[in-house]
């Protein structure tokens, strides 16, 4: 028999975290940092609803925050067992925990210094010491190679949606479970397309997208140079908010190739952002997951990245220099949710021109200031400042790397055989939506609440 509950990402997209128990062995599929209202988010953060010290491993999918992000905290709570992933997650994983545990510090410090008398401080979720003691039980498989806990084998497939990202496969007791984790687009500009699992038992999949029809991927570059041809004539700057892995590395690859065909030649560009330009130093060490067209270029010595091209800034005194600029230019900077980040002080000094455009090219969950701009709202509320917004905003979903709902299901179809699915990762009415899609297709499935056991 197979037990799963399911802790977290259940009817939301933040947190991901569900308890699998099987083949002798207790097994954690992702432990993600749960981003919300901070009252909620450090009671979810900071409780486990197991004792960590009896989990046997951690199996993580990928390295976005809302997937790995509460490792340290875990580790810190007393887990002492490994967490598998891929070798291209575990060096990003590491990067993803540091920036956490920095922006977290600086959050804590910010907040401090305006607690009235009487106020207790408030202490971020961990440290970059903690960091490094998960980083420390990151532990390396490559796809297809199986590991053994307990009776139970699990094996990692290519997912198709960041570097190193992972379709989870758990073998035990007669019964296959298959995860998802973020479940990627079958054509994007980077990576390979989501590998088949085999006849599985229990899916649990992502529904971000779940009553959604995204754009053809391959209209997402032409739109991008139309965005930019466009602000540039009317002398604006063009502001891109964008993950730090993944999305950055294909609006870079994007702008590589509008540039190599003229419309954005002339046009500088910058990725302010030193998590960035890490992460596309770990891509180009990292050919396993990438497209046959991308590792050709590699190959080659191509520049697919823009790194001669585009300018890429660690330094904050340098990024401040691009304040001084009055010509149009491109940049590309986190958060891609516009919560943190480099994106804010661009933002702040151009959202009040109406020549400028903030292009959305990621999911902006609720809540966040992404969001809002996305929905239209004015005024926003940036660094403390209140802001009318006047600049353009415009989404571009072409880029997403989430499947959407009818993606997931002709992926779910290509499924040798599916006993039961379980719909995660998705606001509510997203997972509702996915689950209604798999069931009008003859499918098993549910939309699983926080806490709810089940057993195969």
């Amino acid at each position: 028999m197979v037990r799963c509950t399911f802790y977290g990402a259940v009817r939301t997209v933040t947190g991901s975290m569900h308890l699998v128990e099987a083949g002798g062995a207790r097994l954690l599929l992702d432990c993600g940092l749960f981003q919300g209202p901070r009252a909620q988010a450090a009671e979810i953060n900071g409780r486990f609803p197991f004792p960590p010290s009896t989990l046997d491993a951690v199996l993580l999918s990928h390295a976005h925050l809302d997937h790995c992000g509460n490792l340290p905290t875990l580790v810190s709570a007393g887990f002492r067992g490994p967490i598998y992933c891929t070798p291209a997650t575990q060096d990003l994983a590491a990067l993803v925990m540091h920036d956490s545990a920095k922006i977290q510090q600086q959050d804590a410090h910010s907040v401090n210094k305006r607690l009235r008398q009487g106020e207790r401080p408030v202490q971020p979720l961990y440290t970059t010491a903690d960091v490094d003691r998960a980083i420390g039980r990151l532990t390396g498989v490559a796809y297809g190679t199986p590991v053994q806990v307990g009776t139970a084998r699990i094996t990692f497939a290519n997912a198709g949606h960041i570097l190193g990202s992972a379709i989870t496969v758990v073998e035990a007791d007669g019964r296959v479970l298959g995860f998802t984790g973020d479940l990627g687009r079958s054509n994007t500009l980077l990576l390979r397309p989501p590998a088949t699992p085999p006849a599985l038992d229990v899916l649990i999949t992502e529904s971000t997208y779940g009553d959604r029809t995204h754009e053809p991927y391959d209209t997402a570059v032409p739109r991008l140079g139309d965005a930019v041809r466009q602000t540039v004539a009317r002398g604006g700057v063009v502001m891109i908010p964008a993950f730090a892995v993944d999305r950055t590395q294909d609006i870079t690859y994007a702008l590589y190739h509008l540039g190599a065909a003229g419309p954005a030649a002339a046009v500088p560009a910058f990725v302010d952002s030193p998590m960035a330009v890490s992460a596309t130093q770990i891509y180009r060490r990292h050919p396993e997951s990438l497209n046959d067209a991308l590792r050709a270029e590699l190959e080659r010595h191509d520049d697919p990245f823009g790194s001669t091209t585009i300018r890429y800034i660690r330094e904050i005194e340098e990024s401040k220099t691009l304040n001084s600029r009055t010509d149009p230019f491109i940049v590309i900077a986190t958060s891609g949710m516009c919560e943190s980040g480099r994106i804010l002080n661009h933002l702040s000094r151009h959202i009040g021109d109406p020549r400028a455009a903030l292009l959305i090219v990621s999911f902006q969950a609720a809540n966040t200031l992404g969001r809002r701009l996305a929905d239209g709202v004015s005024p926003v509320h940036i660094l403390g400042e209140t802001y009318d917004v006047r600049l353009e905003v415009k989404a571009l979903p072409a880029f997403s790397g989430h499947a959407d709902g009818s993606e997931v299901l002709a992926w779910v179809r290509k499924i040798p055989r599916v006993g039961h699915v379980y719909c995660v990762h998705g606001e509510e009415a997203q997972s509702l939506a996915l689950a209604q899609r798999l069931a009008a297709a003859g499918y098993a499935v549910d939309v699983p609440t926080r806490g709810q056991t089940v057993e195969v």
